[in-house]
């Protein structure tokens, strides 16, 4: 149980991943792959979106408490499953 609740929590943190990375390049937005992405994605970041929003010239720190936020509950949940 506990190595399916880590490898779901890396899966997460890795389409999170690519995600920042996408937002660094040029992508069509309407590509079902990107599409999906986002769906999984956006309910990670945009709490932390609408607390902090974006900076100048396009900085967002969301995608960076997200993954700090993913790594605090990934170790609770497996600390409480333990």
């Amino acid at each position: 149980m506990i190595a399916l609740i880590d490898f779901l929590f890396q899966i997460l943190t890795l389409a999170l991943l690519v995600r920042v990375v996408l937002s660094w390049i040029p992508h069509d937005p309407r590509n079902d792959i990107i599409q999906w992405l986002y769906r999984l994605t956006d309910p990670l970041i945009r709490p932390f979106q609408q607390l902090i929003p974006p900076l100048g010239m396009g900085i967002d720190l969301s995608p960076l408490l997200a993954f700090f936020a993913l790594g605090i509950l990934r170790k609770l949940i497996i600390w409480l499953l333990m």
